[in-house]
């Protein structure tokens, strides 16, 4: 059977809309679009989608400037209505599971089995049956209403949803077109964004371990907003080193570094629990590295604290990093730019308009 075509890549996140639109080759893969539409604060809140108006307008202004043929699109969703959890299951064939995973899906999640929408992934091969006759299931939950949000909003501004993915599986499919990772290591990827981080731990190439705590780029904004009694534009500015700071005598660069400082150090704390937790549970826990990416991985503060907290090497994670780029199309400090805030929609328009 031929391969269906790459179905384009519509990162809806909580301060902008993402398009990404890659080409196949015979070894790699090409970027042929990459656009970011900023949406209003607050017009998604906890994964809620308060302002679909302005949503539908982003993602139309983003069709509209590149000239796609293509409107077969995957989505990522994330936060409170995801669940994703690692189970042990007697041993049976894919479609066994299937048959049997709504019964069992009930004792693993906090919602009514009727209201989600269940996807499962058999983690486990024949060849690590150690003879106890279980193996481990990757079981993901979104809930129904939560996911009819996201796709009508797309359906709205004149796309087809054919494939929703998970934020942390987004970011994990960018990743490994990217890096060369060793079977033998484990990494974890931290995707920071405006209001959620997402944590996926890998170990022997597949997820073991994810968790998304509710932080992210907004905190740091509204810190800065509270304690320094600037506005919300201001705060923007300066959490990212801007210029703001010259228009505003009254703020001085060491009180902005506290407040970043501050509400790094929260972070890194969640980070650092979740991966506590983590390595407390597992067999073998030694992490090698951590990998970060999101747009709020631009400020430095955050890479420092983690580093500090969770004792690991932290490397910026560049979704780009193998991808061919022709620079006469794109400008390559716009690309270095935003490549941070661009891994889930490069990892989202990895996947194919045919796949479950």
């Amino acid at each position: 059977m031929a391969k269906s075509r790459l179905a384009l890549g519509l990162d809806i996140g909580s301060s902008s809309v993402k398009l990404v639109q890659l080409r196949e080759n015979k070894r790699s893969f090409a970027l042929e679009a990459f656009g970011v539409a900023q949406l209003p604060p607050e017009a998604i809140v906890d994964g809620a989608l308060m302002n679909s108006t302005a949503i539908v307008e982003a993602i139309k202004h983003l069709v509209g400037q590149f000239k796609l043929k293509n409107r077969e699109v995957a989505i990522g969703v994330s936060g409170h209505s995801v669940i994703i959890k690692k189970i042990s299951m007697p041993r049976m064939t894919q479609e066994e599971l299937e048959e049997s995973i709504q019964w069992e899906a009930a004792q693993y999640i906090p919602f009514d089995v009727k209201d989600v929408n269940i996807d499962v992934q058999i983690l486990t091969g024949p060849e690590s049956d150690t003879g106890t006759g279980q193996m481990d299931v990757l079981l993901v939950a979104a809930k129904k209403d939560m996911i009819n949000d996201y796709t009508s909003v797309v359906a709205e501004a004149g796309l087809t949803p054919v494939v929703v993915d998970v934020d942390a599986f987004a970011v994990q499919n960018a990743f490994e077109i990217n890096y060369q990772l060793s079977k033998a290591e484990t990494v974890v990827l931290v995707n920071a964004g405006a209001s959620v981080c997402n944590i996926n731990v890998l170990a022997n190439g597949l997820t073991t371990f994810t968790r998304d705590v509710t932080m992210g780029g907004n905190q740091f904004t509204e810190e800065i907003q509270k304690q320094l009694n600037v506005s919300y534009d201001e705060a923007e500015k300066l959490k990212v080193g801007g210029d703001a700071a010259r228009d505003a005598d009254s703020v001085i660069p060491q009180e902005v570094e506290r407040v970043i400082q501050g509400v790094a150090d929260q972070m890194a704390g969640e980070i650092q629990r979740s991966l506590d937790f983590y390595t407390a549970t597992a067999a073998d826990s030694h992490i090698a590295r951590l990998y970060l990416a999101g747009g709020t991985a631009k400020i430095p503060a955050l890479f420092k604290v983690i580093e500090q907290r969770v004792g690991v090497p932290v490397e910026i994670l560049n979704p780009f990093k193998s991808i061919e780029i022709d620079n006469r199309r794109f400008d390559p400090n716009y690309i270095l730019e935003v490549a941070l805030s661009a891994a889930v929609g490069v990892g989202l328009a990895l996947r194919r308009s045919n796949e479950r």
